[in-house]
């Protein structure tokens, strides 16, 4: 790419996808065509079927073109928001992303977005990133990805975002690149962005911040507790970690927080596995293992007691996913829209 020629960028969405990811994708770079005065940036809206795609918030985009693996785009930008999986009802998707990656194509994903790199063997051996509720579940089933904790990662001619507003950091690294600082800066302060984030910076606030506690042992105990996944660590295995007695851990969560250890810690898990319920097709068993606990029926009497329903009573209907199947660039897919390209 050159700065005197014309970046030609897909955006695939899926249903469900993230709207505040989309757009702080897309904005940038509309506001880098104004400040050049032309257009060196354009897009393409774009989704598997070529149909209108509707956003996790209710709002329908209408696309301009079916996906085709031949598109002409220099780079391609999955969208996918809830229910990351549901890419595996469109066959072929997988094998036309690697054409378009073995053509020179960028390809990324932004939000659930690197689930499908990943299925396409895009992420194999490569850093990446991925929306932190997300994290656990992706690192277990793409083990031969290098997922970092990172805003977003861009890796030998692939990259990926966490989400929402990083999409903004991740553009203004592309514009950095292809017109230098000053364009990204300026675009930044068109959006009262102070900071520009760069890869390496974390999606999360910090501990102390996030539960609004003073005392650092305390957030080194919350931060191994958020870590622990489904090795689900004892208080006094904690304690040993942070050298601290089991007592002093109590006495610290009962100052700042006003709660036990115990009980903040199933709290913890128990969130992760209502966002898992609801934001994936993993079984409830699998959910159980995940967030350390040690059956389904103790991990099921301790949902119903904080949520006071069932796990299986947080499922999203069926019909809030697509379950047509779909060939990519094939017959259906062109006979309402134009292919790109």
């Amino acid at each position: 790419m050159t700065r005197n020629r014309t970046v030609r960028l897909g955006l695939l969405l899926f249903p469900q996808f993230s709207l505040m990811a989309f757009s702080a994708a897309l904005e940038p770079l509309r506001s880098a065509n104004r400040l050049l005065g032309r257009e060196f940036y354009r897009w393409t809206i774009i989704s598997p079927d070529g149909d209108a795609v509707t956003a996790s918030n209710g709002i329908p985009i209408t696309a301009q073109a079916a996906f085709d693996a031949n598109a002409s785009v220099d780079m391609l930008l999955v969208c996918i928001g809830l229910e990351p999986l549901q890419v595996q009802t469109y066959p072929g998707l997988r094998g036309a992303l690697r054409q378009l990656a073995s053509r020179g194509c960028l390809v990324g994903g932004v939000s659930g977005g690197p689930f499908l790199l990943a299925e396409a063997g895009l992420l194999d051996g490569r850093r990446c990133t991925v929306h932190w509720e997300y994290a656990d579940f992706f690192a277990a089933r793409y083990p031969r990805a290098r997922l970092q904790p990172d805003v977003y990662v861009v890796d030998r001619g692939v990259f990926t975002c966490s989400g929402g507003t990083a999409a903004l950091d991740m553009m203004l690294h592309f514009i950095r690149e292809h017109h230098g600082p000053d364009l990204a800066l300026s675009v930044a302060e068109q959006f009262i962005h102070p900071r520009i984030r760069e890869q390496g910076d974390g999606q999360r606030m910090a501990v102390h911040t996030r539960y609004r506690i003073t005392s650092p042992k305390l957030a080194e105990v919350i931060a191994l507790m958020e870590r622990a996944g489904s090795e689900a660590s004892g208080i006094a295995e904690i304690a040993d970690q942070v050298a601290l007695s089991a007592r002093q851990i109590e006495r610290l969560f009962q100052r700042h927080l006003a709660t036990s250890p115990s009980e903040f810690y199933l709290g913890l898990r128990l969130a992760r596995a209502r966002t898992l319920l609801r934001e994936t097709s993993q079984s409830v068993r699998a959910i159980a293992v995940e967030c350390g606990f040690k059956s389904t029926s103790h991990f099921s009497s301790a949902y119903r007691r904080s949520f006071g329903q069932r796990p299986t009573d947080e499922r999203q209907p069926a019909a809030s996913v697509p379950r047509k199947k779909t060939s990519v660039g094939g017959k259906h897919a062109s006979s309402r829209k134009d292919k790109i390209g």
